[in-house]
């Protein structure tokens, strides 16, 4: 095996260092005595070493079990706030790989949530529109929690309804609103309220599109359809009252057709 060739190789390596130490010690003339106490003192130094060794290894293997721990605790709360199916950790693998895939399915679940919410606050925003121009009330939501895909989806077919309702009232209100507009010059008459006021000067915008308004939008037409039918027939009798009295004054042609055009 490639750490039992490497373990040789360091152990013959170590025999070549105390062979040149000996060499040295040798030539220096130091006495046998104190060149056992600087073996004794390589050999310390190499369990110093090599005990200091194993205790950032054994540190680095606590560290990924650990690590390991925390990330199925969070997995757990991940899985449980994006509502799917509980966590089951596949136990293969090295602790080394084992950390690694963890870890990356956190970073992936993490971004899901941080998604959703992201969305979630936009479709909020979307919301708190529509509902300011319509008068409606918000979507019910808990805010505080991840919301589901299933939520996402129910609250986007709610904004497009929303949105729906708004253009076609939309529509509503500006073809009703033509239509008060060239009836309140035809009968010489200025908006006098302040709901008529908003309709007629106000930028088309700047109306809430509510169901009240449009119903007092789509009343203050008929008052005015009413108005105008009322003057026509009133112009209508007083048109016969006046066909009557030319016959009985026998006025003539001339004197009626100039009168006619008022």
């Amino acid at each position: 095996a490639l750490s039992e060739i490497l373990a040789a190789e360091t152990v013959s390596c170590l025999n070549q260092a105390m062979a040149v130490l000996q060499d040295i010690w040798d030539e220096i003339g130091i006495p046998e005595k104190q060149q056992l106490e600087r073996t004794e003192a390589v050999k310390k130094h190499i369990e110093s070493l090599l005990d200091m060794m194993i205790s950032e290894e054994k540190n680095l293997k606590e560290y990924l079990l650990n690590s390991i721990a925390v990330c199925r605790k969070e997995l757990d709360t991940l899985h449980r706030e994006l509502q799917l199916a509980p966590f089951e950790a596949e136990e293969q693998g090295t602790i080394l790989q084992m950390e690694k895939d963890l870890r990356a399915r956190v970073q992936v679940l993490l971004k899901q949530k941080r998604d959703r919410k992201q969305e979630l606050e936009n479709l909020q925003e979307r919301d708190r529109d529509l509902c300011d121009i319509l008068c409606t009330a918000p979507f019910r939501i808990d805010s505080n929690a991840v919301p589901s895909l299933e939520d996402l989806d129910r609250y986007r077919r709610h904004l497009a309804s929303l949105s729906t309702e708004k253009e076609q009232r939309q529509e509503q209100f500006v073809s009703t609103k033509q239509q008060i507009i060239l009836l309140m010059e035809e009968l010489d008459r200025s908006p006098d309220t302040s709901f008529e006021q908003d309709v007629v000067c106000k930028d088309d915008e700047a109306f809430c599109l509510s169901e009240d308004n449009i119903a007092a939008l789509q009343n203050l037409l008929q008052q005015l359809e009413a108005q105008r039918s009322q003057n026509e027939a009133v112009c209508t009798e007083l048109r016969s009252r006046i066909a009557l009295l030319w016959e009985r004054l026998q006025v003539p042609v001339e004197e009626r057709e100039s009168s006619a055009v008022h």
